[in-house]
């Protein structure tokens, strides 16, 4: 639980922050490691060297004749260096850098350098390097034994281990304790170095922070580096985005305010009517059935303003959705000519449905896709007059809606999808946005739509779902 608080308490900390003691630890990590396979690198290279000097050492003492020199059993102790040699002179030579012992074959000790020597242990089996102790000292000491070319003398050269690590230490530290008193001016300039490649993260941070909320201008891209670029061409987007969200938004705020007002005017109308109607059954019951006409219509806009207003908020069709699913374009238009087939049957419209192949397969929502094939059809019933067909063809490139309407010129064509926009003259109730419902949804399955007056008479819509 601890562990856990502390990273999240770590990861809210700021950027520069958690960069500094991330670089600071990574230093000092890296510092560690490198002294550490500097002093073992070191020790290595020491001891090599030591002991190829003890190594000499030892065969000239083997090679030196040493018969002559020790004809007197008696041991003979060679005086302490710095007894023989002036303190000025003698240079930094310590008394444990290198010993050595000479035995006889029986272990008695014939000569020795006068200090450590004394207390040289006799060993008649060692041959070669062995880590032992002196008597009555409990550091370990490095010791080479060889016999002499003769084979009577037994030859002890020995150096403390703590002499070769004094040594190490003082080459690793001479390296390493300059580069660590360096570190504070090395974490002071990362600091400096963070704070100057961080200020376009403050700069963008600031200048959203006065922002103000309706303000969609993009972020300036000058002097942003390149990291943080994607940042700013992703937060420009976003306010692109926005700004075009609130535009459609305010259309149609107020394009909806200025619709409803004409159905909720003739509501009034009506309700004034049978209040005035009095006994006059006939006026009452005519002023009823508009009353009834106009909540029809007025619930008619206020479902289609609804859906546009839902279709006006998807930027895409989500393809993972739950309700995306494989297209099956003959069942759906089955299904929407049953629905509108008493509809039709009213008006004494025949519906035909062709089928002349499959079209490609796509992915879509089948409650979006049924909306748009009942608007379709709903337009062809509404504006095709009585004893006529509607016509629905289904082909490989796609699905051709052809009824036996009055048609249209080409400015009418043009300003077809305009919301609320209805062609003059026309009799039959609407709201004027059911083709851009219609286009909205093809817009959203990636479906072109076209508009074109049949050759005989009549409109032609054609879905091209390639």
């Amino acid at each position: 639980m601890f562990l856990s608080r502390l990273r999240q308490r770590f990861k809210n900390k700021s950027l520069r922050l958690r960069l500094i003691l991330l670089f600071s630890a990574l230093a000092i990590i890296t510092w560690t490691v490198a002294s550490s396979i500097a002093w073992q690198q070191t020790r290595h290279k020491i001891n090599e060297v030591f002991d190829t000097q003890q190594m000499l050492f030892a065969k000239r003492l083997a090679t030196a004749g040493l018969g002559d020199m020790l004809l007197d059993t008696k041991t003979q102790n060679m005086p302490e260096t710095k007894a023989m040699v002036d303190k000025h002179h003698r240079g930094h030579t310590d008394d444990d850098a290198l010993t050595f012992a000479i035995f006889d074959r029986q272990g008695h000790m014939l000569l020795n350098d006068g200090e450590h020597g004394k207390a040289v242990r006799f060993n008649p089996d060692a041959h070669g390097f062995i880590d032992t102790e002196l008597k009555d000292d409990d550091n370990s000491w490095r010791m080479l034994w060889l016999t002499s070319t003769d084979g009577h003398y037994r030859i002890a050269v020995g150096q403390e281990y703590d002499y070769r690590s004094d040594m190490a230490w003082d080459m690793v530290s001479g390296q390493l304790v300059p580069w660590l008193a360096s570190l504070p001016l090395l974490m002071l300039a990362m600091i400096v170095m963070l704070s100057l490649e961080l200020r376009p993260l403050r700069r963008v941070a600031k200048e959203l922070q006065n922002r103000a909320a309706d303000d969609a201008q993009p972020l300036s891209t000058e002097r942003v580096p390149g990291e943080i670029m994607p940042l700013v061409q992703s937060l420009n987007a976003l306010f692109a985005r926005t700004q075009d969200m609130l535009v459609r938004e305010r259309r149609f705020t107020s394009d909806a305010a200025h619709e409803l007002r004409s159905p909720l005017a003739a509501l009034r109308v009506q309700t004034e009517v049978v209040q005035l109607a009095g006994d006059d059954a006939q006026v009452r019951d005519n002023a009823v059935q508009n009353l009834t006409t106009s909540i029809d219509r007025a619930t008619r806009l206020v479902d289609q303003l609804l859906t546009l207003s839902r279709l006006e908020s998807f930027t895409t069709l989500d393809a993972s959705h739950d309700e995306t699913g494989p297209v099956d374009w003959l069942a759906l238009v089955t299904q929407t000519l049953i629905e509108l087939d008493t509809a039709a049957h009213r008006k004494r419209i025949e519906l035909i449905l062709e089928n002349n192949g499959t079209p490609p397969p796509i992915r879509g929502q089948a409650l979006l896709l049924s909306l748009m094939l009942r608007n379709l059809l709903d337009n062809a019933i509404r504006y095709s007059p009585s004893d006529s067909e509607i016509r629905v063809t289904i082909s490989r490139s796609g699905l051709t809606f052809v009824d036996s309407g009055p048609g249209m010129n080409a400015e009418q064509l043009e300003r077809l999808g305009e919301r609320f926009y209805r062609l003059p003259g026309q009799e039959q109730s609407g709201s004027g946005l059911g083709i851009s419902i219609i286009l909205r949804i093809a817009q959203l399955h990636g479906i072109s739509v076209s508009y074109t007056n049949n050759l005989h008479a009549g409109l032609r819509v054609f879905l091209n779902v390639c």
